[in-house]
């Protein structure tokens, strides 16, 4: 998992243009100024090509936080 999260934390950083940006489970959108609907999706969409997987619409929607997203990426198998 720890390696899952540096990735994703990789992810968030080039999306959201920040190299100082630190990140866990417990991070929502409201924790992060910029993280709006239009960042939501750029940041799905590199997370899928970055793991190499694909999150259905659902999935996506029910997710509450960055913990939730980690233990999806991980049910999906990251590569």
């Amino acid at each position: 998992m720890e390696g899952t999260l540096t990735r994703v934390t990789d992810v968030f950083r080039s999306v959201f243009d920040d190299d100082e940006l630190v990140i866990s489970r417990s991070t929502t959108a409201k924790d992060i100024a910029d993280w709006d609907s239009v960042m939501h999706v750029s940041l799905i969409i590199q997370i899928e090509k970055t793991f190499g997987i694909r999150f259905s619409s659902t999935e996506v929607a029910n997710l509450q936080n960055v913990g939730e997203l980690l233990d999806l990426v991980e049910a999906k198998g990251p590569r």
